[in-house]
């Protein structure tokens, strides 16, 4: 692919990589450098002018110096000529931050979008938003992947004959649901509320669970507080077996430990859009990549081609 580059930052190398690999593209270097007085720098070593310009970074830990890191290889990309700035973000963790449900509160989402298209940025990939309205908190077009065809592909190896998709609240109830339709299950949801980050009740679990094979799905795991409050509901309900997927394995303050030494958690599934350190990781957690669908992204946004094409055929093994 000719006049394309595409450029890491510090926050996941590994997926970037894998994209590159599936385009024929080499990895561009890029270097980060800290000043004395704590300021970063950052220098894409690869020729941008007038070129199709990709920046891969996810906003993970440390949020901060990777979104600062991102928003600097807008700018050299900007200031060195660059034909277009196509910032590939497969975690967007502000998303989270997309309403005023309290007095006097920052709406992180729309802030960052709007810092993004200020830094240089003509258009954004993105993966699994948290919602969907956060789509339209950018002022430039938006290409929003999901993962569940990998999902899905991932599950199909099992009997779904007896399976149900329990999503842990209302809010996420249309993914899993458009989830269920793709594997053939059933779909319930819990009624949950939220106090705080990482304390929520889930009262009651909508839909037939008894008896079932259970797929909890959600779209990213911080703490592991819902779905454990989750697991809890199940459990009075009877299920045949319990599996926990998510696009977004973040895992949080030993998260995917807790989660993974619950004796009926058969199977914790998750994407490598944000990096599992190797150290963290349990024998139950299986890890699919969705570097051939960003890849395949690229492609058509670089030749001018459909992006939403890519869910009109479900992913197949």
């Amino acid at each position: 692919m000719r006049d394309i580059a595409v450029f890491s930052g510090s926050a996941h190398p590994e997926l970037a990589q894998e994209v590159c690999a599936h385009l024929g593209v080499p990895l561009s270097p890029t270097r980060v450098s800290r000043f004395a007085n704590d300021c970063l720098e950052v220098q894409l070593q690869a020729n941008c002018r007038e070129r199709d310009v990709f920046l891969i970074q996810p906003l993970v830990r440390p949020v901060q110096e990777n979104l600062v890191e991102l928003l600097l290889m807008c700018d050299a990309a900007r200031g060195a000529s660059a034909g277009r700035i196509t910032v590939v973000m497969p975690h967007y963790s502000y998303a989270r931050s997309d309403k005023k449900d309290a007095p006097r509160i920052s709406l992180g989402g729309r802030l960052v979008a709007d810092l993004m298209v200020a830094a240089g940025a003509s258009r954004m990939l993105a993966m699994t938003l948290h919602s969907p309205q956060v789509h339209g908190f950018f002022s430039v077009p938006v290409d929003h992947l999901h993962a569940l065809r990998e999902l899905a592909a991932h599950f199909r190896q099992y009997d779904l004959t007896r399976t149900t998709v329990v999503s842990p609240d209302l809010g996420n109830a249309k993914e899993a649901a458009a989830f269920a339709r793709m594997i053939g299950a059933q779909v319930a949801a819990g009624a949950k509320q939220r106090f705080a980050d990482d304390r929520v009740t889930i009262n009651s679990v909508i839909g037939e669970v008894a008896g079932r094979d259970v797929i909890v799905l959600d779209d990213e795991i911080a703490k592991g507080s819902t779905v454990l409050e989750l697991l809890d509901r199940l459990r009075e309900l009877g299920p045949r077996s319990i599996r926990v997927a998510c696009t977004h394995g973040l895992f949080a303050d030993g998260a995917l430990k807790r989660i993974g030494e619950q004796p009926d958690v058969l199977e914790i599934v998750c994407t490598n859009t944000v990096p599992v350190p190797e150290e963290e990781r349990t024998d139950k957690l299986r890890i699919l990549t969705v570097a051939p669908a960003l890849a395949e992204a690229v492609r058509r946004i670089h030749n001018g081609e459909s992006v939403s094409a890519l869910f009109d055929a479900p992913r197949t093994e």
